[in-house]
């Protein structure tokens, strides 16, 4: 007999948690609710919200808004996104992830200060990515957004620097980043390094290779825009090579399932609960006799 464990460990993450139920709780009053982009990189969980009647907007289409609800999502958004909306006379339903808040605070409160010492304040992030560009807003769009340790190349050492990071970023990689930046120095320049990576996200990395090693068969499921999910399958990945990345149960093959294995289920910090519940559910159909620890249906 095969048996299925669903990770305890994944699933949403608490800010998108917090987004996703913030969003139903709305919807229940009823009357037309916009979201300012996706809700989460998952396009399976953004179309079962826009069935309830969220709609997703984009920045350009959001300036065009007056009079109505906006909920902002939990990456964040620049200074720009609250005056707009109330110049517009939008109510916005903030569901900005405290994490992510306090990261911003601290990161225009150190712009604040260094703007008139000409230092520098480099995050380390994706660029383009929702999270980074609210990030960006807090230093009126001077900061330096290093993707990776190359990209250190783009700064000047004999002034200070200041470091941080997007909340979900790799720990490791943040370190990488930090230790040789700061090897490069010059004398008389400071270099300060933040540590703001949520743990509730590096934390799963561990966690990952753990849950990875145990089983025979990992099915792996995530939305196609998400980058935290391919960064925690790729660890997947590592610790077993019988690892595959899914974005909806129906893409599971029937000849990855075989009877009498150890078959795990897993996701990104945007992957729903109720997701890989659905691909043991989706198993379940074809093994009939598996064994689900974790099942919900």
């Amino acid at each position: 007999m095969s048996k299925i464990e669903i990770d305890k460990q994944s699933g949403c993450c608490f800010g998108v948690a917090k987004a996703i139920s913030k969003a139903e709780e709305e919807l229940k009053k009823g009357g037309t609710l916009y979201c300012l982009g996706d809700i989460v990189h998952n396009n399976v969980e953004v179309e079962r919200l826009a069935k309830m009647g969220l709609i997703t907007i984009n920045h350009e289409e959001f300036k065009q808004l007056k009079n109505v609800r906006v909920l902002l999502r939990a990456h964040g958004e620049p200074p720009s996104t609250y005056q707009i909306a109330k110049e517009n006379n939008i109510e916005l339903i903030d569901a900005s992830c405290p994490v992510v808040l306090g990261l911003q605070k601290r990161i225009k409160k150190k712009f604040i200060t260094k703007q008139d010492e000409e230092g520098q304040i480099v995050i380390f992030g994706k660029k383009g990515h929702a999270e980074v560009n609210g990030l960006m807003g807090q230093t009126d769009e001077t900061a330096i957004v290093i993707e990776k340790k190359e990209d250190i190349e783009k700064l000047d050492f004999s002034r200070d620097i200041s470091l941080f990071s997007q909340t979900t970023k790799p720990l490791d990689g943040f370190q990488e980043i930090g230790e040789l930046i700061k090897s490069r120095m010059k004398e008389g320049a400071t270099f300060e390094f933040y540590d703001t990576i949520c743990r509730q996200v590096s934390n799963r990395v561990p966690n990952m290779h753990e849950f990875a090693k145990k089983h025979d068969l990992v099915i792996f499921i995530a939305g196609e825009k998400s980058s935290n999910g391919k960064v925690l399958f790729a660890e997947c990945k590592k610790h077993n090579e019988n690892s595959y990345l899914i974005h909806d149960p129906d893409q599971i093959n029937p000849e990855w399932i075989r009877d009498d294995i150890s078959i795990g289920i897993c996701g990104a910090t945007s992957t729903p609960m109720w997701q890989m519940e659905a691909v043991a559910k989706k198993i379940k159909e074809l093994i009939p006799e598996t064994e689900v620890e974790k099942a919900a249906f």
